[in-house]
């Protein structure tokens, strides 16, 4: 510390000059500014709209997330670079590219500043955005440009998502609702070409039964002259021409008057003989000249009936002839509902609000490089320090110097002997 006070001057000089170097460094260093810009999540409401299409869910922080993604992209920031390139011509050097300029100002310019998840005395979550620029840079609008480039990229982005989400529903409904339309022409053809059959086997059986009535009746015809044919062969050699019963033939035979009045009652079936000959052969005569058979039977009747109504089928027609048959298809009414809602959702995403800016970027008051309070005290405690290592170094220096005084302690005992080089040690 004496050797130190003794040189005083040197120890002051040295932090004078050093002061003097910082001061100089301190007021012409070229100097640095910063801006920065917070951003919340929005309000509720501001997404409501869009969380209540139930098409795409957006809560507040997730939007906050995307806009932040969105500020930390290369491609966001490389886009803005290049669409601004009149407020980033200050970074630009000479023999650069564009990309090799940017790279520059976005690896040491720019600072993106998340909360903390381990703390928890944050009131809500936020994003901070910093630049540092130097001062012919207007870095105010640098960052409150870059800032709402990102938020309207962002949107866009949601925008575009939304349209597809909305555009890949209303596909999948398009296909629900085709679907249920081709299942019901599957269905009403296929019904129609059920009714088709049943009528065709209806009327193939009509068909059959009516041949077999007229079969029926062609042989009973038959069968009917041929008894026709025996009972007049019998009543010709009985000589029975007029209808008469067993009886009325008895008493032809017997005299007496003919004023009796006679009642007979005969559970068993006259002969067909007994009606005579004129009869049966009338009878005989007009079924041989009968040409159709058909009016002896209600039932062919009733068959022609309903052969008649299977030549058309009013059902087919009616299936035939629908207009507008997707009124008809079953469970789209919701399908159609949803098409509707979906086809009137505002898709316009142009003023969507996805975080609130609660701060926006202003002009800073000082440049925070250099620091010159700071710059100014480092100077001086290094020259002060450089002074007094200076003065140590002198004052040993000239302590090795000085001759060494006599001592009484040196005798022969004592001796210093000079060791040769090439001798070993003891």
């Amino acid at each position: 510390m004496h050797a130190v006070w003794r040189q005083k001057k040197l120890v002051l000089g040295c932090t004078l000059l050093m002061g003097v170097l910082g001061a100089g460094y301190a007021f012409l260093a070229p100097k640095t500014y910063e801006v920065s810009s917070v951003l919340r999540p929005a309000a509720i409401n501001e997404l409501d709209a869009l969380n209540r299409s139930e098409v795409y869910k957006l809560p507040p922080a997730d939007a906050l997330a995307k806009v932040g993604a969105q500020l930390d992209s290369y491609e966001a920031r490389l886009g803005f670079f290049r669409s601004h390139e009149q407020l980033f011509t200050a970074f630009q050097k000479p023999g650069q590219s564009l990309e090799q300029s940017f790279e520059d100002f976005n690896r040491n310019s720019v600072n993106l500043i998340l909360p903390d998840p381990k703390k928890s005395d944050s009131l809500s979550s936020y994003i901070r955005l910093e630049l540092q620029y130097p001062a012919d840079v207007d870095g105010v609008a640098i960052l409150n440009g870059f800032v709402d480039y990102a938020i309207g990229s962002e949107r866009e982005q949601v925008g575009a998502d939304l349209k597809v989400i909305v555009n890949n529903r209303l596909n999948e409904l398009k296909g629900k609702i085709d679907a249920a339309r081709a299942n019901y022409e599957t269905e009403k053809e296929s019904k129609i070409a059920k009714l088709l059959e049943d009528d065709r086997l209806k009327r193939a059986r009509l068909q059959d039964e009516l041949s077999a009535l007229r079969l029926q009746m062609k042989m009973e015809r038959t069968n009917r002259l041929a008894e026709l044919a025996e009972a007049i062969s019998i009543a010709k050699s009985m000589g029975i021409k007029t209808p008469t019963t067993p009886s009325s033939m008895a008493d032809s035979t017997r005299s007496g008057s003919n004023q009796v009045m006679r009642t007979e009652v005969n559970n068993q079936q006259i002969p067909l003989y007994f009606l005579g000959t004129e009869a049966l052969e009338a009878e005989r005569t007009a079924l041989q000249q009968r040409t159709s058979d058909d009016f002896t039977n209600p039932r062919i009747a009733e068959i022609g009936k309903e052969l008649q109504l299977l030549e058309a089928n009013r059902e087919v027609e009616v299936l035939r002839k629908r207009g507008n048959e997707d009124i008809f298809l079953k469970d789209v009414e919701p399908l159609r509902a949803e098409v509707a809602r979906l086809r009137n959702l505002n898709i316009d995403m142009s003023n969507l609000k996805l975080v609130t800016v609660d701060r926006r970027a202003q002009e800073p008051l000082a440049p925070i490089k250099p620091k010159k309070p700071l710059i100014l005290a480092v100077s001086l405690i290094a020259g002060l320090v450089l002074g007094t290592l200076i003065a140590l170094t002198r004052e040993l220096i000239s302590s090795r110097n000085q001759p060494v005084p006599y001592s009484s302690l040196e005798d022969g005992r004592f001796a210093r002997r000079e060791r040769k080089d090439d001798e070993p040690l003891a």
